[in-house]
């Protein structure tokens, strides 16, 4: 039977949401060919030209999109990432596949030595991944899967699996990562925060002396053109952080970059709160939970909450000040439930500011601030807009009741998915496609949000999920 097929027909354990229409039907189709051209048998890679492995948050979001489709696969992706899980808890950002060429892709298996370098923090012996993580929205992923067929994730014990690998996952970065000794997840590297070329990082990245240009090739540029992608110096201090963290042995505090980031620990804070939905649905108490993602809520806001300019900063935790740059990460904390009203309000306010232009002069919220001096529409994460980011601000809007702001919004991620061929990311002015096209997580959401239309009613929708 053709795969295809399979994926694009409704899946008999659990119907669609809705019927898709003339029009929306196909959008599913086409996103649906994306997802399947991308399958491995076993995970789903972002894309076969520029990224042949699988990334971390991005098989989390795909998971999201795979559970219209196929929540069978949609967990095999979760389980899949999770089993490559370190010993001390960490989920790693990739994991490679054998069958790629050591050149398809820098860095390579070669470069992190997984299983020698971090045996002392139990990586995996049987598989070869990198050592920095990404942001932690597993939880939140390994939940909705769950809710897309709950007799297929009983039968099978999906969450029963999964949930003591997401709780080790969690501790490690609550512990592990507090670097700043104030409960919030540092980052090491700017690759663990997903947004890798952001201006956010250029004053921490200033104090990192860069590896040697003849050290290391870029495999990217064979697929991108090096004006929309980071610098060979920016490129050289990712390197150089990298092996130096490699060369610790991938312990965790000594490096010179540290970052306290409001979107990685917005995320860890919505899936602690998908945590104690799974362990209530496993019939153990997940008030302990719902608490610890409240109090880290109040330890964001005063950690890194600016009311003056109404979005959140990120702290370099080596020179304990807040980075004064404007980047879509500021805005993301607006997924959590337990927000204030007033941070709400004016989160709301700075995504349709001159800053973001949504609702006025950009199409989605773009990655960075349009006043920016550092400000380019193509280069990566310093202008473009991206689909997950615009997925995570839809669903925030959504939350807190702003539902006109959210339909508007999930209407041109749509339709710049349609358009755009499920672009990597595109122009914010434009819509223009950049980066890679048939991009894996682009499609799942697009799905996503086509498919889960009706069940977006209420002044808190979001909370019900």
């Amino acid at each position: 039977m053709d795969r295809t097929a399979q994926l694009t027909s409704p899946v008999r354990t659990r119907p669609f949401v809705y019927e898709p229409d003339v029009t929306t039907h196909s959008l599913h189709v086409r996103a649906a060919r994306v997802l399947e051209a991308n399958w491995t048998g076993t995970s789903t890679v972002p894309s076969r030209s520029l990224y042949p492995h699988q990334w971390s948050w991005d098989s989390a979001f795909i998971a999201i999109g795979l559970r219209h489709l196929s929540p069978l696969r949609a967990q095999t992706e979760l389980e899949t990432l999770l089993d490559a899980q370190w010993g001390d808890g960490r989920i790693p950002h990739i994991v490679f596949n054998p069958s790629v060429p050591l050149d398809a892709y820098f860095p390579s298996p070669d470069f992190w030595r997984s299983s020698t370098a971090g045996r002392a923090a139990g990586a995996p012996r049987t598989v070869q991944t990198s050592g920095i993580v990404q942001p932690p929205v597993h939880a939140l992923a390994a939940w909705l899967v769950h809710q897309a067929d709950p007799g297929l994730s009983r039968a099978r014990g999906f969450l029963t699996r999964v949930y003591p690998r997401l709780a080790a996952w969690h501790r490690y970065l609550l512990h592990r990562r507090d670097l700043g000794g104030a409960g919030l997840a540092s980052v090491v590297h700017p690759w663990e925060q997903g947004m890798d070329n952001s201006p956010y990082w250029d004053a921490p990245l200033s104090r990192i002396t860069p590896a040697p240009a003849r050290s290391f090739r870029r495999a990217d540029l064979d697929h991108g053109s090096p004006e929309d992608r980071p610098t060979d110096l920016d490129y050289g201090r990712y390197v150089r952080l990298a092996t130096d963290y490699r060369d610790g042995e991938y312990a965790d505090g000594a490096g010179e970059f540290a970052v306290e980031d409001p979107s990685f620990n917005a995320l860890l804070i919505a899936s602690e709160h998908a945590l104690a939905r799974i362990a209530q649905e496993l019939g153990a108490p997940g008030t302990a939970r719902h608490t610890r993602a409240e109090r880290l809520t109040a330890t964001l806001i005063d950690r890194l909450w600016d009311p003056a300019e109404g979005m959140f900063f990120c702290r370099d935790v080596r020179t304990g000040r807040l980075i004064p740059e404007r980047a879509v990460s500021g805005l993301i904390p607006l997924v959590l439930p337990t927000l204030p009203r007033d941070v709400v309000t004016a989160l709301v306010r700075t995504t349709a500011s001159k800053h973001f232009g949504l609702g006025g002069t950009t199409r989605l919220v773009p990655s960075y601030d349009l006043l920016g001096e550092a400000f380019d529409p193509h280069r990566y994460w310093r202008g473009p807009a991206w689909f997950n980011t615009n997925w995570l601000l839809e669903r925030g809007l959504r939350t807190h009741g702003e539902r006109g702001r959210a339909a508007a919004l999930r209407r041109a991620v749509l339709h710049l998915a349609d358009t755009s061929d499920f672009a990597e990311y595109v122009d914010p002015y434009t819509g223009e496609a950049c980066g890679a096209t048939g991009f894996g997580w682009t499609a799942a959401l697009a799905l996503d949000l086509l498919h889960s239309a009706t069940t977006h009613t209420g002044s808190k929708g979001g909370d019900r999920e």
